[in-house]
């Protein structure tokens, strides 16, 4: 009994390692590929954690799959807006790449907007310094991103630059740079922007606005060559008496 008793144990561990040497490979690729998960796991978090101080680190798969970024805007400028790029926080990876971060801004560019001298001036009055906001990639050409930029209004709203401004008449819609004709998201962007577009004509505002009759009789005299021959002529009489 002593001795049956005593070899119960001494069996099941000779089988548990029977069964782990018939299972050697199963266990390494096992442990070999939650490795490479979490490997895989980890550079996309570093990626996600990154700040990109310049159009070009930012790595092409993220403009392919119109990855969301956010950041603080610095200055407005003719070739758009000088953004400081805010990456998500992750307290581990964050606290390993402090010492990776440097100064840096994002040229932003409103994707599928032909933007006239008064949209400048008007997005200068409407956004604050040091605003925060989104920025959608959709494409991006030498140093400069084309984007959806959205901003918060208010607690529960929020404005697509890109649709606002030319709701407002102050840009024309435009060739939407980084984006096949053949994308779904082509086709859903360029009917947001027409329609917003359509509204400013449709109310005649901005760049769509109707000229006044004595505006329109103005412009024509001044254009008129009778008009300019006779303006002329009076200058010239006036310097002769």
């Amino acid at each position: 009994m002593a001795g049956q008793e005593g070899g119960q144990p001494r069996n099941y561990i000779a089988r548990l390692s029977e069964w782990a040497d018939a299972h050697l490979s199963l266990i390494r690729n096992i442990s070999t590929g939650m490795a490479i998960a979490g490997v895989i796991l980890l550079a996309k978090s570093v990626k996600l954690t990154t700040k990109f101080t310049n159009a070009l680190e930012i790595p092409i798969e993220f403009i392919e799959k119109n990855v969301k970024l956010r950041g603080r805007l610095h200055q407005i400028t003719e070739q758009g807006l000088e953004i400081e790029h805010i990456p998500i926080v992750i307290p581990i990876i964050s606290s390993l790449q402090r010492r990776w971060h440097t100064d840096g801004l994002l040229l932003v560019r409103l994707a599928g907007v032909q933007l006239t001298p008064d949209g400048t001036i008007w997005l200068k009055e409407e956004l604050k310094p040091s605003q925060m906001m989104w920025f959608q990639l959709l494409g991006r050409k030498d140093s400069i991103l084309d984007c959806l930029v959205v901003v918060n209004k208010g607690r529960f709203s929020s404005i697509c630059l890109n649709e606002e401004i030319l709701r407002q008449g102050l840009g024309r819609t435009a060739r939407v740079e980084g984006l096949t004709h053949e994308s779904q998201i082509y086709w859903k962007l360029h009917k947001r922007l027409l329609q917003a577009e359509l509204k400013a004509v449709k109310r005649n505002k901005g760049i769509w606005k109707e000229a006044t009759f004595l505006e329109k009789l103005r412009e024509q005299l001044n254009d008129n060559k009778f008009m300019q021959k006779l303006k002329q002529f009076a200058t010239w009489l006036r310097i002769r008496l």
